[in-house]
């Protein structure tokens, strides 16, 4: 199987399908690569180089015992791009991974980078603090963490329904597909979830926004119960300067799979493809 080392001496593991100019997708939590299925079969097909690749601690990649913050995360990217010697390439960025794009824009200057995408994305700012009243206030997370410290399985089973707008009424994600993301995510090191979880809450990306000075496309479902799209999609809109917003309409958080086909479609047109 295809790895990168970082400098820390991290094994990354990664997907490479397809040839042309290259794509990069980061996964969200708690998943690893494979999420992006369905968009990297026919971004290949159209002529693209998709590399998706599994975030240190989750998946195929190696599970170190730290290293789960954003700046740690971000020189991650990097070496996935610098070992590639990926130039012109556009970064999408799902959930979680939304915030490795930012601080890769920030930390190491957009270097290589021609378009970002962030998708269902948490950047600019989840947590609610008192210059930000409008965030999720903190006991929200530390519910997480509890959940996740007690019954890891259950906690994430529950959660998936959440993630992907599961309920009586919505028969748009089979059980399968739930069982399938609930094997991804525990494939993943607990330690990596919890840690994860905190960065990803905590780390405020305000001031990397200014730092996306290339094409960006925001993509976010209005029904999203994990990333409201108040204090997320349309808040980093109004601070990317010259990003297009497109909101799904009744999309959960997952929407990569309940609405694969617009989001493909919107990522092609964006590439240009």
């Amino acid at each position: 199987m295809p790895y990168v080392k970082t400098a820390d001496g991290t094994s990354l593991f990664y997907n490479d399908w397809g040839s042309g100019k290259p794509v990069v997708l980061i996964h969200g939590w708690p998943l690893d690569a494979d999420m992006w299925e369905y968009q990297m079969m026919a971004l290949a097909a159209r002529g693209h180089r998709c590399i998706a690749y599994d975030r240190r601690g989750f998946g195929r990649s190696s599970q170190p015992w730290t290293g789960y913050d954003y700046n740690t995360l971000a020189d991650d990217l990097k070496s996935i791009i610098d070992s590639l010697q990926l130039t012109d390439v556009t970064l999408v960025g799902f959930s979680m991974g939304g915030g490795d794009v930012a601080r890769y824009m920030s930390r190491h200057v957009g270097a290589n980078v021609s378009k970002t995408v962030l998708v269902s994305s948490v950047t600019p700012f989840m947590l609610q603090t008192p210059d930000h009243p409008d965030g999720a206030p903190r006991g929200v997370f530390n519910d997480i963490v509890t959940g996740l410290q007690a019954d890891r399985p259950h906690f994430l089973a529950g959660f998936g329904k959440t993630f992907f707008g599961a309920g009586l009424l919505n028969f748009t994600v089979t059980a399968e597909i739930l069982a399938w993301a609930q094997t991804i995510a525990l494939m993943a090191s607990p330690k990596a979830t919890i840690d994860c979880v905190r960065a990803f809450s905590e780390t405020d990306f305000r001031t990397d926004m200014a730092s996306f000075t290339v094409p960006t496309l925001i993509i976010h479902g209005d029904a999203d119960a994990t990333v409201p799209i108040d204090i997320s999609g349309r808040s980093a809109a109004r601070m990317i300067k010259g990003a297009s917003l497109k909101e799904y309409a009744g999309a959960p958080h997952g929407l990569f799979f309940t609405h694969k086909e617009q989001l493909t479609n919107d990522i092609l047109l964006f590439l240009g493809a």
